[in-house]
């Protein structure tokens, strides 16, 4: 339980560092999107969508994969599309490819509509 507990906690301490960069291009659009939100680009829709942290998740069920890339954090499906599982999202915090207790599990929906420029 204490691993675990300590796990959890350099997960956590891993995606704050690493979502650091992808926190300072939240979006503050005056039109009618929200403010102060994490921002996401799907690839498949060239589009980025407001998101917003909701939780930390158990590692059951399906999650989709969320990449912390220079540009901010990407992933390749949104909001209508086949295999966009709602916000359930994984960070391959260990760096081996595969979802295992090293990594974090969350919920962070897409908030639409999508727009073309961060």
């Amino acid at each position: 339980m204490k691993r675990r507990i300590i796990t959890l906690a350099t997960a956590t301490g891993l995606i704050v560092a690493l979502a650091l960069p992808a926190l300072a291009t939240t979006n503050n659009r005056d039109d009618n999107g929200p403010h102060g939100r994490t921002t996401v680009f799907v690839t498949s829709q060239g589009l980025y969508f407001d998101s917003i942290v909701l939780g930390d998740l158990p590692q059951e069920g399906l999650f989709q994969e969320l990449e912390m890339t220079a540009n901010g954090l990407q992933t390749e499906f949104g909001p209508g599309d086949p295999g966009y599982l709602g916000g359930r999202w994984w960070v391959d915090v260990n760096g081996n490819d595969i979802q295992d207790e090293g990594d974090a599990f969350f919920l962070c929906p897409l908030l639409g509509p999508g727009y073309a420029a961060p």
